[in-house]
């Protein structure tokens, strides 16, 4: 147990009480005094060693033996049960004979006083597209830029870069072997959006893969006309989430979150500049050595049939 910072009698604190008592035959008003407790501490704890050992010096439960005011068990049931069955506090209170406050203490310690609680959750959507290519989920990220360590590292808050601005990290994941593409830019707009498809495309055309189709939030840079007309020229087809959806494009929502834990923020670079340098490095050990859960602990450059000696692997 965690005793507060002014507890006088520990476990320890306690055999001393008693061993300076009852072996060194010290009176038990001394030994209170120099333990700092009152006499009558002493006696209870001297008591409780007699009657149990040292098993007496434990510390014991503060939960009273008899709770008459204590709502029953049936009646929890009871209250759940109708909850269950989407019943507002007011109606169950009236059911069962107790407050409404009392009603919603019951909800709220068993989790029930949401009604999102009481909705079963649907169930994962899993999708696996049958080869590269197929799709290419898309998506963007905002990290700050730093001309020095900030306070992740530091732990000082006005140890800061000011007016450094952002990075914005453009994420491509391809949803049959999880292959990645990642680049920084210096903007968000229309443009860069456009770039970086290109520049994605480009790549996972070196590696045998010609995508079909591209999967977006409802961002403004994807909607834009810019982008559209080069999805169309180059024959693309264009899937959007539904709204308020992130998890429709998981993968690189994923990919992201993985991306930032272990290359983001997994070191203590000496500026923005410097991390970005280290990126090329991790998406290669991403794509062609790190070992994936959802590909059976096999790197993601495993699905494209591509030999381990294979030259590409030492120049992507």
């Amino acid at each position: 147990m965690n005793h507060h910072k002014n507890a006088r009698l520990t476990f320890e604190a306690r055999r001393i009480l008693v061993s300076r008592t009852i072996h060194e035959g010290l009176p038990v008003r001394e030994a209170a005094k120099a333990q700092g407790v009152s006499p009558r501490t002493a006696y209870k704890w001297l008591r409780r060693y007699r009657e149990e050992g040292e098993a007496g010096l434990l510390d014991r439960s503060s939960r009273p033996k008899r709770s008459p005011r204590r709502i029953p068990d049936q009646l929890r049931a009871q209250v759940a049960h109708l909850r269950q069955q989407h019943w507002p506090y007011h109606a169950i209170a009236h059911r069962v004979g107790v407050s409404k406050s009392t009603v919603a203490r019951i909800l709220k310690a068993q989790g029930l006083n949401r009604l999102s609680a009481l909705e079963p959750k649907p169930p994962p959507r899993r999708f696996e597209v049958e080869a590269p290519g197929v799709l290419l989920h898309l998506d963007t990220k905002k990290l700050a830029r730093f001309r020095r360590p900030g306070h992740r590292v530091t732990g000082n808050r006005r140890q800061a870069s000011p007016k450094a601005g952002y990075a914005f990290v453009f994420a491509a994941v391809d949803a049959h072997s999880r292959l990645a593409y990642v680049e920084t830019r210096e903007n968000e707009r229309k443009e860069s959006a456009v770039a970086f498809l290109l520049a994605a495309l480009r790549h996972y055309r070196r590696l045998g893969i010609r995508v079909r189709a591209v999967m977006t939030d409802n961002a403004r840079i994807f909607q834009s006309k810019k982008f559209q007309r080069v999805l169309r020229w180059l024959g693309i087809q264009h899937k959007t989430t539904p709204p308020y959806t992130p998890r429709v494009n998981g993968k690189v929502e994923r990919f992201i979150r993985t991306l930032l834990n272990e290359w983001a923020y997994a070191h203590a670079y000496r500026s923005s500049d410097e991390r970005n340098a280290h990126l090329p490095e991790w998406l290669h050990y991403y794509n062609w050595h790190r070992p994936h859960s959802s590909l059976k602990n096999k790197a993601p450059v495993s699905r494209l049939g591509v030999r381990v000696n294979n030259v590409v692997r030492l120049h992507i």
